[in-house]
């Protein structure tokens, strides 16, 4: 007879750790150049976006207070239309509509830097100031040896 878990139990082994960071798969973006890469986000992202193109330029467009239309979103998601690179403004107005966090990531990953949710600071900072405390430990037991071999201590 097979033993049934409960519904509330939790599978140890059905774990899977939080995505602190969400990026583009490095293949899906890579391109010649800067501009082109950055037209293959756009695409993933709206390629992969529960909305239309037509919704997602409707939330742009009351986002900005400004006409954002389907035919600019094709534009600015296509390699071959190089002359139609979005600008900052609208990059954040996609975002926002799109709620896609990996487009943010590409732009700081052209830093080697990373985007994450404000709630994970309080871990980085914790975990610098234990490498930090680490470090001291290492000195001070560097200085207690040292007065050790002098005869101080």
């Amino acid at each position: 007879m097979s033993r049934r878990r409960h519904p509330d139990q939790l599978d140890l082994l059905g774990w899977e750790p939080s995505e602190p960071v969400r990026a583009f798969e490095a293949h899906t973006v890579r391109a010649a150049s800067l501009a082109a890469s950055i037209s293959k986000a756009v695409s993933q992202s709206l390629k992969q976006c529960a909305l239309s193109r037509e919704k997602v330029a409707a939330r742009m467009s009351e986002y900005l207070d400004e006409a954002v239309s389907k035919p600019m979103l094709d534009a600015y998601a296509s390699e071959a239309r190089g002359e139609h690179i979005i600008n900052v403004v609208r990059f954040i107005a996609l975002i926002e509509a799109t709620g896609d966090r990996r487009l943010l990531e590409f732009i700081a990953s052209q830093f080697d830097w990373a985007v994450i949710e404000r709630r994970y600071l309080p871990a980085i900072e914790l975990a610098e100031r234990l490498e930090k405390r680490a470090e001291m430990d290492r000195e001070i037991e560097a200085n207690r040896r040292q007065l050790k071999r002098g005869g101080v201590l």
